[in-house]
């Protein structure tokens, strides 16, 4: 195997791939269904497993994501379904989820807006005891691997919907205990690399000219679900570590606001307590 994964790691390399041997490896134990650390012993493959190797290296090379081609996304615990149409899932959004996840008591009620393909929400009910979490995504194309990522937990709801409506979730209105968000927030204009740009919808990357289109109806929305003492967290671009605590403060209902590093240290999620 050794031969094919160093020409594949050169093909991904020339093709400007961030990390070209892990994704060569990555194909490699995909397409002979092994784990990643067991390649190493594997010295001969069949002339239909190099072939389908080289094609999924090929498709890699062109900046078609990763996720994409293998199909599902890591994140947490959790293998998710993924392809185009829904926003494949970032390592450093498991912290919000982890936060999340450490502020749901038992019974509780969680509501994650944008949800996309389930990431948050099917953590928070895989890895917490909710009574109740509700998945809200309004793209269509989404919303078809959110359902299927979802059917395994009884606790979740999925909803349609779109979060700068005032009267989503209306029902629930001072009912829910932990509000979660990971909004499209990158200001437009802002260079992303291929896989974003040519994979990922705008709709879900890209939140208005300074990144916070989404993120203000979300604030107002947080503000009217949850209960008093009731959580909220939203994911932001790392260019607002100061502006998502501001609009939070600034909203008057929001008490305990606070900032959150990601694992690069750089400004990735706010969270407040509701007065």
């Amino acid at each position: 195997m050794s031969p094919a994964l160093a020409a594949a790691a050169r093909r991904l390399a020339e093709a400007g791939v961030e990390s070209p041997r892990v994704d060569a490896e990555l194909l490699a134990a995909h397409v002979l269904g092994v784990g990643r650390g067991r390649l190493v012993l594997i010295d001969t493959v069949r002339g239909d497993e190099l072939l389908r190797y080289e094609e999924l290296v090929e498709l890699r090379a062109r900046r078609v994501p990763l996720q994409h081609v293998l199909g599902t996304a890591a994140f947490r615990h959790l293998e998710l379904k993924v392809g185009d149409g829904v926003f494949v899932p970032r390592p450093e959004t498991e912290l919000l989820a982890g936060w999340g996840i450490e502020h749901t008591a038992a019974g509780a009620t969680v509501v994650d807006l944008c949800s996309g393909s389930g990431a948050i929400a099917l953590s928070v009910a895989d890895e917490a005891e909710p009574a109740l979490v509700i998945a809200v995504e309004r793209s269509p194309e989404a919303l078809v691997y959110l359902r299927d990522n979802a059917r395994p937990f009884a606790s979740v709801r999925v909803e349609p919907g779109d979060v700068t409506d005032p009267n989503l979730l209306s029902d629930l209105h001072g009912r829910v205990d932990v509000l979660l968000c990971n909004p499209p927030y990158v200001p437009e204009g802002t260079p992303v690399p291929p896989e974003v740009a040519d994979h990922d919808r705008a709709m879900a990357v890209f939140g208005g000219a300074d990144g916070l289109s989404v993120i203000r109806p979300v604030i107002k929305l947080a503000a009217a679900l949850l209960r008093s003492g009731g959580v909220v967290g939203i994911e932001h671009d790392d260019v607002h570590g100061d502006d998502v605590p501001a609009l939070l403060r600034a909203d008057g209902r929001f008490t305990d606001v606070i900032g959150h590093i990601d694992l690069t240290d750089r400004p990735r999620f706010a969270t407040a307590r509701r007065v």
